[in-house]
């Protein structure tokens, strides 16, 4: 695979092949993956969440139990200042999610300086390195943190992710200090988003970086084309994305499939040509949360799993953590996908102001035209 990255001061940008799969404009001064001190106002226990004061208009949503049983937190009372990092931007009228359980990302570690979980990457598949790494970690952490060793520490020297860890526990440290600060409203902020996308894909490889230098022609339309509802699959076939509030449905068709191919083009076939143009669009779109595929009815289990997999497939080069849950009852295919900064529709566009955001306008019957005139 070919993968090409343009950082320039307003945006980031990743090709596969000649594909683009990612698009961020460069954040401002605070975002997804800040960590900052939060107050808590009040303590919803019917909610099992608190809300907590960030220092902007909306209060942040702050979970009263995190979801690592090795989290080391305890338990939160009104009042309290406790320091607590966005995982997830404000979203209509919702406030920012947040949480105690904090990390801090490297080239080749997690660190978590409020858990002692010790993991790897699922993308170090030998038993015997997964093993190496995970003594490593232990021995790394000495019971004062959390360790989650990347994918990029498999080919790396032990000291050299040694040392990154250490940094990164120094980092935490001075967090404490700052958090003694009355008037201290950010205690560390990520690296910026090309940062970021470069640290995640050197491991995987990178065949260049174009530093202040515009996407092409043929990329631009492909981000141009990111924002249709309709997307069309190469051999014919189309899928169909449609964003709500909780979930994004997809709806994949057969549509009129070109002339040469169709008498081997199965409903399968197409379904797996949809699969890989659904993880482009999930990442270029950066969508998050349920999505629920409705695939062209298959026959067989066999042919259901074979979809499966190969979205799974689809997905393995995805940055953000994504989960193929499989078919439902009703045939429908479910992934989920972590939510963090605001996705393609949120940054580049607002509701229309004649249907409201719906898609629909109330029609003009000829009687009601009639009477208007």
């Amino acid at each position: 695979m070919k993968r090409e990255i343009w950082l320039s001061k307003d945006f980031c940008a990743v090709a596969e092949d000649g594909r683009l799969v990612e698009y961020r404009p460069e954040t401002g001064p605070e975002g997804a993956g800040d960590i900052l001190p939060g107050r808590v106002e009040r303590i919803m226990k019917g909610m099992n969440c608190a809300f907590t004061d960030i220092g902007r208009k909306r209060p942040g949503i702050l979970p009263l139990q995190e979801k690592s049983a090795s989290f080391t937190g305890e338990k939160l009372r009104s009042g309290d200042i406790v320091p607590v990092q966005i995982r997830s931007e404000e979203r209509g009228e919702k406030g920012a999610f947040l949480s105690r359980d904090l990390t801090l990302p490297g080239r080749y570690v997690i660190l978590m300086p409020m858990n002692r979980h010790i993991g790897v990457s699922g993308r170090v598949t030998a038993l015997e390195r997964k093993e190496e790494l995970r003594a490593l970690g232990r021995e790394i952490a000495g019971d004062r943190f959390g360790l989650v060793l990347r994918f990029g520490a498999e080919a790396a020297e032990p000291d050299d992710v040694r040392e990154e860890a250490d940094a990164l526990f120094q980092t935490c440290q001075e967090m404490e200090r700052a958090m003694q600060n009355p008037g201290q409203r950010l205690l560390y902020h990520p690296k910026s988003a090309g940062e970021q996308l470069v640290q995640d894909y050197e491991p995987r490889g990178i065949a260049a970086v174009y530093r202040d230098t515009p996407l092409t022609p043929d990329l631009l339309r492909q981000l141009r084309e990111a924002e249709n509802r309709r997307i069309q699959l190469p051999h014919g076939g189309n899928i169909v994305m449609d964003r709500c509030e909780a979930l994004t449905v997809i709806d994949v068709n057969s549509g009129s499939v070109r002339a040469g191919w169709a008498q081997r083009a199965t409903h399968t076939e197409i379904n797996l040509e949809a699969c890989r143009e659904i993880a482009i669009q999930a990442r270029l779109r950066n969508l998050a949360g349920a999505l629920v595929i409705d695939m062209i009815n298959m026959e067989t289990d066999a042919d259901r799993e074979r979809v499966r997999k190969a979205m799974e497939d689809a997905f393995r080069e995805d940055r953000v953590k994504t989960v193929v849950h499989g078919f439902t009852h009703l045939g429908l295919l479910e992934v989920t996908r972590r939510r963090g900064e605001p996705d393609l529709y949120e940054r580049e566009m607002e509701p229309c102001p004649v249907c409201k955001g719906s898609g629909w306008v109330r029609k003009q019957r000829e009687k009601e035209k009639g009477n208007q005139a």
